[in-house]
Parts: C-alpha cells; structure tokens; sequence
C-alpha cells in the first residue's frame, strides 16, 4: 500500500465535499452519479461506473487514460490504476485514487473501529529487521509486550529474514494474515533492552485512538520555554477534533506559544479535523485564509476559501516546528503548509520530506455494491497561493531540519532525535537541511519504511503500517 492511500475526503449523504471535510463545500451531484446501480454487482459494471466517475470529476481529466480495455483486468483497483497510470507517471496521483467499502470507512470514521494486533510496523529494508513504530495502547499486541522499538524476530516459528528474503514486506504483510478477529500469530519479539520472548496474539476489534494517553499530548520544558508536543496519529477519526481541543486549551491554560506538531506516521484524513487544528494555532489570524480548495475548470464552481475561526481553548502559535517523514501525507501537509505565508521562518520541517500530497479526494458511492470511490478532484493552495509539493514539504519550507526518526526512544520524548531536534529549532539553533529531492519521499530513505498491508482495509488505507 502506499501512504498516500492513506488520506481521503468524506461525502455525507449526497454532498461533495472537500478532501476530509464534512462541511463547507457546495454539492455538485448525487451520491451514486454515472451509472444506475445494477441489481447484480458485476465486475464489468462496476468498472463501467468507476470511469464514468473518473470522466466526470478527476481533477487531471487529460491524464485519464481510457483506451485501456477494462475487461483485461481481473479487479476494479486494477483497472483504476490504469486509468490514472499517466497521472501517476508525472507524480500527480500516486494511489490516491482507489475504490474501498462504504461500510469499513463508515465505521472508522464514525469510532476509530478496526481489527488487527494493533501495531504500526516498520522495515530495515538494508538489513531484513522489522520493528514496532508504535503500538495502540487498547490493541491486544500492547498488553503482551508490543510496544515502540520491540523488534519481531519470526512469526509463526519462520525468521523475519526468511520472510523479507522470500518476498520482500510483502510476504511479511502476508504472514500475518487477513484483518479478522480471530486471526492468530505466534511472535518471537526483542525488546530494545535485549530482552527476548514468545508471545500469542490474537487480532481484535479495537479503537484507534488519535492521541496517546502516555504521550500524545504534552508540555516540554524547553530551557525554560514551554513547548506544547502533539503527536497526532491520524485525521480521520472524528474523535481526533475534541481531543485536539483539549490538548491545546492545556498548552493556553500553561501560556504555551512554541508547538511541535508530530506527522511523522500521519498520512492524513479528514481535512475538517485539520481546520479545527489549524484554528487551534491560529487564533491571531481569524478571518484570514487558512486554505483554498480548488477543483478543475468544468467544476470551478465549487471552489472554496477556508478562514481561520475563533476556537475558545486556541492559542496563537509563534513558532511550529512539524515532524514528518515520507508517511507524512494529505491533511499533515495542508496544516503545515497553511502556515507557511504566517510565520516564514518561525516555522520549519523536521525529519526527512513529507510524502507530497497536495490534492485531495471526494467520495463518490454506490451503495448497492457497498463501493465508494476516492476520486482525486482537487488540489488545496494557502494564502500565499502555495500548493504544488509534490516532491514534499522539504521543497516549500522556508526553514527544513533533517533528523532520523529514533524508534528505539519513545515518541515525544526530549532525547529522541527528531523531537530534540525540533525542540533545539524552537530554541534557534542551526542544523543540517533535509534534501528536497523529486520523487516520492518514501524512496529517498533506502534504509526504513512503513511496513504497509498487501490487501489493505479501510484503516489500512490511513494508517501507514497498520496491522
């Protein structure tokens, strides 16, 4: 799976609207549009309907290519991927396009609700190693020992070397089976510590929690400055919103001003929940433009501006510093980018570059077949007109700070790499540039990536490394 899967829009009842937002976009056609739903869900009409969406609201229509012929492929997904395939060739939609169930997504944005261990895996693609990246907490592989930095030795008695050298993540992704309850895996697990064990974990429905417990939300004491410390895991569940609300009215009540934003896992999601944190930041620039959302020419019509809103738990954030990595994706991106005309270099990337996601999807669904499909149809721009990162943030960013994600320190805390070093960017010293190479940003880092499922669920598609 690619990352960039990992961000959407969210179309309730028959409204169109922006990538993620539930609100403020005008509706331009039915839920369903194109084809009138069959009473059998064949393979050929489902790919019938799937072009005649794509005819109609993709933002690149003259990179469509449709004289593909849809009976040469087996599934829709394939078929998508064709059509959009010159688009993905230029950088412009690299499988940000796909089809998925109405009801799964429904349900994840709706509650957080999955099924899997709950882990966020990452691979040593040098040295055949998979570790933990991080472990949700009400997730049954967290109560047997899963956590940040554990390394998995073998699954089901077969070496993790064995399974990357027969088949690369994929067979790894493979090895752990389907998303259902009740699929279980025997693990050989290291601890950062050396310490090693065997442990039975069975897959579960579980809720994603956007923002850990331990420590999603904090106030460091950056040599006497309070730093406000977000690691925010996803945008695309509701819940997200409230406890943004709730962290950042604890920086206020602690005068908190200088904030890092922790993306470096975020690969987007509902942009609504991105407005009411960048309201949260903002509340020295109300009234002004937060973003633009801006379709093609024959869909202009629905072109919108988002302003900053008055948020009572807000503050107005001096200085951000936003962690990312090639996960980093979609809203992750419009939050950070949005600031850029504001603070100039008061605001800077730290890590590696962001994925490079500037366009967004709108649902387009057909309820007889349970498909929805995530259409790319616009892109986002910031007040100063800023929007084409399609190569990463690296590239737009007035100030960039390269920094390794430390999985073997827990996340948030001062010592590990990425966080000391947006902690010593708030303080104005100096450091090293992150490269702003071309190309998708997961390439650039040859030596660690999400580890992303083969066959992925509807949280899959949000949560680089979500098993």
């Amino acid at each position: 799976m690619s990352v960039a899967r990992a961000s959407l829009s969210l179309l309730l009842a028959t409204a169109l609207v922006a990538c993620g937002s539930d609100s403020g976009t005008p509706a331009i056609g039915g839920g369903g549009g194109g084809t009138s739903a069959p009473a059998q869900c064949s393979l050929a009409d489902r790919k019938a309907w799937v072009l005649d969406q794509l005819q109609e609201f993709y933002l690149f229509p003259g990179l469509l290519d449709t004289s593909v012929d849809p009976a040469g492929f087996t599934t829709v997904q394939g078929y998508i991927d064709a059509l959009v395939a010159p688009a993905r060739a230029q950088g412009r939609d690299r499988f940000f396009t796909y089809i998925t169930s109405i009801e799964e997504e429904e349900e994840l944005i709706n509650s957080g609700s999955s099924a899997g261990f709950g882990i966020r895996l990452g691979y040593d693609t040098t040295n055949g190693r998979v570790f933990v990246l991080e472990a949700f907490e009400n997730g049954p592989a967290f109560s047997q020992g899963f956590d940040r930095g554990t390394e998995i030795l073998s699954v089901d008695g077969v070496d993790t070397a064995t399974l990357l050298a027969n088949g690369g993540p994929a067979n790894f992704s493979n090895a752990l089976g389907s998303s259902d309850p009740g699929v279980n895996r025997t693990f050989t697990i290291r601890q950062p510590s050396g310490a090693q064990s065997t442990v039975s974990v069975t897959k579960t429905e579980y809720r994603l929690d956007p923002i850990s417990d331990r420590y999603g939300a904090q106030v460091i004491d950056n040599n006497g400055t309070p730093v406000g410390y977000i690691n925010l895991r996803t945008f695309i569940v509701q819940d997200a919103a409230p406890q943004l609300r709730t962290a950042v009215n604890s920086f206020r009540q602690q005068g908190v001003t200088e904030v890092i934003l922790d993306f470096r896992y975020n690969g987007g999601g509902l942009v609504s929940v991105a407005e009411v944190l960048g309201d949260l930041l903002g509340q020295d620039k109300i009234g002004q433009v937060y973003s633009r959302t801006v379709f093609r020419d024959s869909l202009d019509s629905n072109n919108s501006t988002r302003l900053f809103q008055r948020q009572t738990e807000g503050i107005a954030a001096t200085k951000i510093a936003l962690i990312g990595t090639g996960s980093t994706a979609s809203a992750s991106e419009l939050v950070g980018n949005a600031f850029i005309p504001y603070l100039g270099n008061d605001t800077a990337l730290v890590g590696s570059n962001t994925f490079g996601k500037p366009v967004g999807q709108i649902a387009r669904d057909r309820e007889v077949c349970d498909d929805r499909l995530r259409v790319v149809a616009f892109r986002s721009v910031n007040a100063a007109g800023g929007g084409d990162y399609y190569n990463g943030l690296a590239g737009v960013y007035p100030q960039t700070c390269a920094a390794a994600d430390d999985f073997l320190d827990p996340l948030g805390s001062p010592s590990e790499q990425s966080t000391a070093t947006a902690l010593a960017f708030l303080r104005g010293a100096s450091c090293n540039p992150i490269s702003a190479k071309p190309g998708n940003a997961k390439q650039q880092a040859p030596r660690f990536e999400t580890l992303d499922a083969t066959t992925p669920t509807a949280a899959q598609y949000r949560i680089p490394g979500l098993f």
